[in-house]
């Protein structure tokens, strides 16, 4: 195999990785802001200018926390439970196009880790395992509120992944391909033979439900269940401390990044943009992608902002209102969707 290949993936790997942490670590900082905002008040404002350096302080703190193992735990499973957490939100992110291929040195290096021909299948296995991170650890910790709260996150998760999987089969009738990096350049500028080339457009009512099921597999509020702290004191993670709790808590932001991504290409065009051909022409193969790049993370922020958003407007469901919504509701909805986009693509491929 080529030795430049590899140092070239290994290259984008590494920075991806960068990145997804810095996103996840900057995530708390922006969410105690967007709170704060929200109940009139300032937030962090101490650790630095505009109390930037908040997301540095905590990591410290993290690392200096006296580690703590339960006696009465199973030790090993204990310690595997939060890597595998955020072992499983990082892997995602290798199938995500981040942009177009940028030129750099007359030669070609497209801004994706690997692209497989079933991307979107790849996106929902590393999902449906991540929550085994949360099983190991709640069971490890010999803790029955931390068990509960594994029950609960396992349930949860299933029952989402269900309507969440039907919804992109009605985008796949759409596509006709499993890929992401097919699915994102279809997309391509933002206007196309009379009608938005944005999946969005086509696809409205799935994307609302790939949304509500993306809250519902990040186990953020108003789907936060699992780590519902007024019925079961921490949730999965009662009994971590130190930087196993943070590899827990890394692992949800570095989740909510994913999803973001992925709504965003999916349904939001990804990296593309209205006027990105004369953008194109103009720049050049090198800068022009970057300015993609830079979209399709400013499409990524919107959605973390909306998460956060979401978070302190809505209460948290009861869990049975929780399991009505996915089995009754979007479920049924799901279906529909499908039934729906069947009939028009087949009237319009007749007429």
């Amino acid at each position: 195999m080529d030795t430049g290949f590899i140092i070239e993936k290994f290259i984008l790997v590494a920075v991806i990785f960068g990145i997804s942490l810095v996103i996840a670590m900057y995530s708390t900082y922006a969410e105690r802001k967007v709170a704060a905002f929200l109940q009139d008040r300032l937030g962090p404002d101490r650790a630095g200018p505009f109390g930037i350096l908040q997301p540095l302080a905590d990591g410290v703190k993290m690392f200096m926390k006296e580690e703590i193992i339960p006696t009465t735990s199973n030790r090993w499973l204990f310690i595997v439970g939060p890597g595998l957490a955020l072992l499983c939100a990082c892997i995602g992110t290798a199938v995500i196009p981040w942009g177009t291929p940028i030129e750099i040195g007359g030669k070609t290096i497209p801004l994706q880790v690997t692209d497989i021909n079933v991307g979107v299948l790849y996106i929902f296995g590393v999902v449906s395992l991540g929550v085994y991170g949360v099983m190991i650890g709640g069971w490890a910790s010999n803790n029955k509120y931390s068990l509960l709260s594994a029950i609960r996150a396992a349930s949860q998760n299933i029952s989402y992944e269900i309507a969440m999987g039907l919804s992109i089969i009605a985008l796949l009738l759409v596509t006709n391909s499993l890929s992401l990096k097919e699915i994102v350049s279809k997309q391509h500028g933002f206007w196309e033979n009379g009608w938005f080339t944005w999946y969005f457009f086509k696809q409205p009512l799935g994307f609302i439900i790939f949304m509500v099921c993306s809250f519902a597999e990040t186990n953020r509020a108003p789907f936060d269940l699992p780590e519902c702290e007024t019925e079961l004191i921490g949730g999965y993670h009662t009994e971590y401390s130190s930087m196993k709790l943070g590899f827990y808590l890394f692992a949800e932001y570095i989740n909510m990044f994913v999803s973001s991504a992925v709504m965003a290409a999916l349904y939001w065009g990804g990296y593309n943009y209205p006027g990105m051909d004369y953008v194109a022409v103009h720049l050049g193969p090198t800068w022009a992608p970057l300015i993609g790049t830079a979209v399709f993370f400013g499409k990524i922020c919107a959605f973390i902002f909306f998460f956060m958003w979401v978070r302190w407007t809505i209460p948290r469901f009861r869990y049975d209102q929780l399991m009505n919504l996915g089995w009754k509701g979007l479920i049924p909805l799901a279906i529909a969707n499908i039934i729906i986009t069947g009939v028009v693509i087949a009237i319009i491929e007749k007429f």
